[in-house]
């Protein structure tokens, strides 16, 4: 597809093409010709882009009880409002990649907001729970179609250097902060308005994006290629059977047919998965990515990096508001701690890698995340108290902005030379499978009832701290320094 086949086309000297050699998107006439203002302005828009479907990941988390009383929710069947939302993100976002490529980023961003915000209006309206569970999946497929392009637009339209350095520095803070912001505003929101404004909050914003995005983010062109849907539908209906089965476990058990159904269709789905990635010329899983283990952990890391972040304020929100009886504000106000600390590094980061390298800040950021989860459960063997949650919430949150830039670095940098757009996809993808999937096997190990005690919450934090801590160990052995290349 050229640039003149699309109907919003931006005039030449801003249109961009594939460069050969990195397989990233650049001007088409070899400068990088627009003025810093509005390259600013395109750049915030693709950053509250990318803000505002991170933040859908947990800004309901506040609203659930209220959403429970409302529409009829069981107890286990409240956490399939997070969980539609990451599964159908992560599932599809793979092929989603894929589509960007094929029709253009800017188009797939645009189309990926448009049904992000149609759903979200959907949500708020919705009177019983399948309405609601079946827009969250909706939700999860516009965020699909959307998130990839918000990393390859940022890194066409930033020139290699400074520029980029700070783009990208933008994003990473996005990414990190998103989902204790959405607890923050989820309170407010909830607290003032009600729950459905948790869904109508997403209309004026998804406006600005569009509006911003036909007005200042140029055009790339997309590449003809074929779509794996085999890859993209195997993958999908593996991710499915494994978070269904999981969280299916908690309520049925074990043995159940339904569960264990679940779980063998999602083996047999993998199985095929791998056959099929092996015979397609361009496939949404590379496996490539998985042929060392220096290649597959960073990404098994970044998987279970959300898994223990996720789990963490997910079990904050329920010692907050059943523990200690605080409202939806009270509660977004108490992880004010995480949300900082993440801030203060996310900024120290870019200053620290080039000193002491990827894998020593990265190790360093993920042993704060095990350190914030276990501290939250020593804390909570004795009474719950506002004090116990400060300092565990400020060290996953200093451990947060120290983790995923440099683990995103390594895994983008060591993706072959035309595969960075597919290493980008599957890194978010599996960003939201490990949410989604650490959040059903947390729900299913351990069982916290209405009364929420202690105890029970601090063995919840404990099985919480195992995910950093499996990161932990796959980056500090296999991840290595990054060599500057002048691509992402």
């Amino acid at each position: 597809m050229n640039t003149a086949a699309a109907p919003d086309a931006t005039p030449p000297s801003v249109a961009a093409t594939a460069d050969p050699g990195s397989g990233q998107p650049r001007p088409v006439d070899g400068s990088h010709s627009l003025q810093s203002g509005p390259l600013l302005i395109a750049s915030a828009v693709l950053v509250l882009m990318q803000f505002m479907l991170v933040v859908d990941t947990t800004i309901v988390n506040v609203a659930l009880p209220d959403v429970g009383r409302e529409l009829g929710f069981s107890t286990a069947g409240l956490t399939w409002v997070i969980t539609s939302y990451a599964l159908v993100f992560g599932g599809f976002i793979l092929l989603s990649g894929k589509i960007g490529a094929t029709i253009g980023p800017r188009r797939a961003l645009l189309l990926g907001a448009v049904v992000f915000v149609t759903a979200s209006v959907a949500a708020g309206l919705a009177q019983n729970p399948g309405v609601l569970l079946t827009a969250r999946a909706v939700q999860g497929l516009g965020a699909a179609l959307a998130a990839p392009s918000v990393l390859v637009l940022l890194t066409a339209i930033n020139p290699p250097g400074p520029r980029r350095a700070r783009a990208l520095a933008l994003y990473i803070l996005a990414t990190g902060s998103g989902a204790a912001s959405g607890l923050l505003l989820g309170g407010i929101l909830t607290g003032a308005f009600g729950w459905r404004s948790v869904m109508f909050v997403n209309v004026p914003i998804g406006a600005i994006v569009v509006l911003g995005t036909l007005r200042f983010v140029s055009v790339i062109p997309g590449q003809r290629q074929s779509l794996d849907v085999g890859g993209a539908v195997t993958s999908t209906i593996t991710m499915t059977g494994l978070v269904f089965g999981f969280t299916s476990a908690a309520a049925d058990g074990w043995t159940s047919p339904l569960v264990l159904a679940s779980l063998v269709v999602a083996g047999l789905s993998a199985l095929a998965l791998v056959v099929i990635e092996r015979r397609h010329p361009h496939p949404v899983v590379p496996l490539s990515f998985f042929s060392t283990m220096r290649r597959a952990a960073p990404l098994l890391a970044m998987m279970a990096v959300p898994a223990g972040q996720l789990g963490f304020l997910y079990y904050t929100t329920l010692v907050t508001q059943r523990a200690l009886g605080y409202t939806p504000l009270q509660t977004g106000l108490a992880l004010l701690p995480f949300t900082a600390g993440l801030i203060l590094t996310n900024q120290l980061t870019p200053r620290l890698l080039p000193r002491y390298g990827e894998r020593v800040v990265g190790s360093t950021g993920m042993v704060g995340l095990v350190l914030g989860a276990a501290g939250m459960a020593f804390a909570l063997t004795g009474p719950a108290t506002i004090a116990v949650l400060l300092l565990p919430s400020a060290l996953l949150g200093l451990g947060a902005g120290l983790t995923f830039a440099p683990a995103t670095g390594v895994i983008l940098n060591q993706a072959p030379p035309g595969e960075v757009g597919a290493a980008a996809s599957l890194t978010q993808g599996l960003q939201q499978l490990g949410g989604a999937l650490g959040l059903a096997i947390l729900t299913t190990v351990v069982t916290i009832d209405n009364e929420a005690r202690s105890g029970d919450l601090a063995v919840a934090f404990l099985a919480t701290a195992a995910f950093p801590a499996t990161a932990l160990l796959l980056f500090s052995v296999w991840g290595r320094r990054v060599q500057p290349t002048g691509q992402l």
